[in-house]
């Protein structure tokens, strides 16, 4: 009878030990610190952001109205801030006006604000016109509305960022840091949470734990997962029905340079590069190249023509310096260079670079190397499309820094490569030129390199040639 009795309580027994487990965890995430819900407080910032664009638009049209024409003026200027204020809500929630970009950047706020009501002028102007509405209102009244409004709003989006940050904190979202013994992260501003400390076990075949994992991501925006790479998979599995943005940590992405991912064909795939400029980036650069090189060499050519018979009268031998270097794509091309060395001892690899007092260098070659003139003939290089006017300066195979090939100091020396190599770039303006004795001497130019590739614009390579004038005699050049 008794062993009956023990036998039917044995589940119930399993029960309140399961049970008590539970209410130990729920009690332990209690004492945690819970992550305060900001979904509610970014949408009172949404509808603050909203009524204060509102009051802005208004207040603009009003005070440029009665400026302009006393309260007439002032009854016209707020009839058309309500034919703009429609177009200019609905552009903003198109355009992220009132998005969490909106809240967690000033500028970005503010571009959309000003932007939306660029648009919703030009619509105005566009609706009325077709409406043969124009005559209704004054022109000078309207387009000084909107100026003023351009104003108020900047101003109140300003004004607002610090109302945001009041409601939301600096960062807008909640971000959580999980580490699972995994790399070490930091991230500023976001709560971290040590796995082992709260017992957060990843466990798939334990509803009991993924409860807890639930409890401690409650709240959460963003949650980054620190774990080794066996319990990688769990993680991810948890994170995706957790309804937040989810990140597992992977070095191999940082090894490998990642900067995409996606599946196809069964198989993960990581985008490890792209080409760093589009079509029409390309296409501009070229005729940039074209246009001024090609001037360049018309221009030039009496002193192209005079350094040419000078390096001729010197030694009679030839005028132009082939070597072979590599170029887009590590891809090679003969790079083509007055002649400052004397013929029969010119290096072939670039093995050997030359110093300050090199016995190799004539008396014509010493001075058209000091002021960069044995580089010109390098315009014909651009012209044929082996260069660019800027890029990264190509190298000879047998470059040394120190005693080390370029490419064995640095495993990323061959990215440099992405684009066309260059007259002049980023590390030639800097200074970065000369002799490589050390390898620091090369690294300082690869970084310079890097940078380039990786923040390409016209503007800058413009600044650049401009720039380069100031560097075209330089105590480096030997």
């Amino acid at each position: 009878m008794s062993g009956a009795t023990i036998k039917m309580n044995a589940p119930v027994a399993r029960l309140g030990g399961s049970l008590r487990k539970r209410a130990k965890a729920r009690a332990r995430a209690a004492r945690m610190p819970l992550m305060p819900s900001l979904q509610r407080r970014r949408l009172q910032c949404y509808g603050m952001l909203m009524m204060a664009d509102m009051a802005a638009l208004f207040v603009g049209f009003a005070l440029t109205g009665y400026a302009y024409n006393a309260r007439a003026g002032l009854a016209e200027s707020l009839l058309l801030a309500q034919l703009v204020l429609p177009v200019f809500l609905t552009v903003s929630l198109y355009n992220d006006g009132y998005a969490i970009k909106s809240l967690r950047s000033t500028e970005r706020s503010v571009t959309a604000a000003l932007m939306a009501l660029m648009v919703s002028a030009a619509v105005v102007l566009f609706i009325t016109f077709y409406a043969r509405s124009t005559a209704d209102y004054s022109r000078v009244g309207f387009t000084l509305g909107v100026l003023a409004s351009v104003l108020t709003l900047g101003w109140e989006r300003l004004q607002m960022r610090r109302v945001v940050r009041w409601r939301c904190g600096s960062s807008v979202i909640n971000e959580l840091v999980i580490d699972d013994d995994g790399p070490a992260i930091s991230v500023p501003g976001a709560y971290h949470v040590s796995a082992r400390s709260f017992n957060l076990e990843p466990s798939l075949s334990d509803p009991a734990a993924l409860d807890r994992i639930g409890l401690v991501m409650r709240n959460a925006d963003r949650v980054i997962v620190s774990a080794p790479a066996e319990r990688r998979v769990e993680w991810s599995i948890i994170l995706k029905g957790a309804n937040v943005a989810g990140e597992v940590i992977d070095d191999s992405v940082m090894r490998l340079g990642a900067n995409g991912a996606r599946i196809a064909a069964g198989h993960g795939i990581l985008q490890v590069s792209v080409g760093p400029l589009g079509l029409r980036s390309r296409i501009t650069k070229r005729l940039l190249d074209v246009s001024i090189a090609g001037t360049a060499v018309l221009a030039l050519s009496p002193l192209l023509l005079a350094v040419a018979l000078a390096i001729k009268l010197e030694d009679g031998g030839p005028v132009f310096f082939f070597q072979r270097r590599v170029g887009r794509g590590n891809r090679f091309f003969p790079i083509m260079k007055f002649r400052s060395m004397t013929e029969n001892k010119v290096g072939k690899d670039g093995g050997q670079s030359a110093s300050k007092d090199d016995k190799r260098i004539t008396r014509i070659g010493k001075f058209i190397r000091s002021t960069s003139i044995d580089e010109l003939p390098q315009l014909f290089n651009v012209l044929r499309g082996d260069m660019s006017l800027v890029g990264p300066r190509p190298h000879a195979t047998g470059s040394l820094a120190g005693d080390k090939l370029f490419w064995e100091v640095d495993v990323r020396y061959w990215q440099r490569h992405a684009l066309k190599p260059g007259l002049t770039g980023l590390a030639q303006i800097r200074g970065l030129r000369g002799a490589t004795d050390r390898e620091e001497d090369l690294s300082g130019r690869l970084n310079a390199d890097l940078e380039y590739l990786a923040g390409w614009s016209l503007w800058r390579d413009m600044w650049i040639i401009v720039a380069t004038f100031r560097v075209l005699v330089h105590d480096k050049a030997y």
